[in-house]
């Protein structure tokens, strides 16, 4: 198992589910106003069985809350569970907390492709293209995005040789190894882009969708920032610096101060 970065783990509240009750009986007993006529009986009764239906409380259910930036830009579905079962095995749920597939940072990687920062927008992707040094990082024409899709293929080339099975169909020890040859580049090949480079690519990446603002998609109900006591974006800590000894905040989105 990769290593994964974990301090603790706050338990999230339950979510009160109490139907409302003056509104279901008021259309029980008048039916609905629609177009200027009183509906009732059966349209009413469908509507009023629908309400008892929507305030019932939902199945328990293991799967991550669905969140508004849940919405591929970039990925295929092929793409996105390729990286969803990578960056899963880079920070891996445990003990301590939720892993990088519960924290939605699948979609945080998406996002980022997607945008600015993936289409390399405030860099200069102009020739002429000289023969980088060592000591100069990694230097591409290629775009961000443009990277991480020829890595993910060299991804696939490479399960498929090995295992003729696709990486997401792999047992978690196998896909470490995968990764560990990704990350080390020995007889690794890829088109266009080192494995080396795109696996340091992926893994920051990883880091980053735990811990950004979950404004861009990424650190889920804030369990990132949860598990390290950070506070997130607070307008200010006035409240906090007059008290003595330490004081646990609630942390807060960029999304908490839109309707402030």
């Amino acid at each position: 198992m990769l290593p994964g970065l974990k301090l603790g783990k706050n338990s999230k509240p339950a979510r009160s589910e109490q139907p409302d009750e003056s509104r279901r009986n008021f259309l029980k007993a008048s039916g609905m106003t629609l177009g200027g006529l009183i509906v009732g009986s059966v349209f009413g009764g469908v509507l009023t069985d629908n309400l008892e239906k929507n305030h019932s409380p939902a199945p328990a259910s293991s799967k991550p809350e669905a969140s508004l930036q849940d919405a591929l830009m970039f990925f295929n579905q092929e793409q996105f569970k390729m990286t969803e079962a990578a960056v899963e095995r880079i920070y891996p749920e445990d003990e301590n907390g939720p892993g990088a597939k519960a924290l939605g940072v699948a979609f945080f990687i998406d996002h980022q492709l997607a945008g600015p920062w993936g289409y390399n927008a405030r860099d200069y992707m102009m020739g002429p293209f000289v023969q980088a040094q060592a000591t100069q990082g990694e230097q591409s024409r290629l775009k961000r995005n443009e990277m991480f899709t020829l890595g993910l293929e060299g991804l696939k080339s490479y399960c498929q040789q090995k295992y003729k099975k696709v990486f997401t169909e792999l047992e978690a020890q196998q896909q470490d190894e995968v990764l560990t040859a990704m990350e080390k580049g020995d007889k690794f090949p890829m088109r266009g882009v080192t494995s080396s480079s795109f696996f340091k690519m992926l893994r920051n990446l990883t880091i980053e969708g735990v811990y950004a603002d979950p404004l861009y998609g990424g650190n889920r109900n804030m369990n990132g920032w949860k598990m390290r006591n950070f506070p997130g974006n607070q307008m200010s800590y006035t409240q906090q610096i007059t008290k003595e000894g330490l004081v646990q905040i609630q942390p807060k989105s960029l999304q908490a101060h839109m309707s402030e």
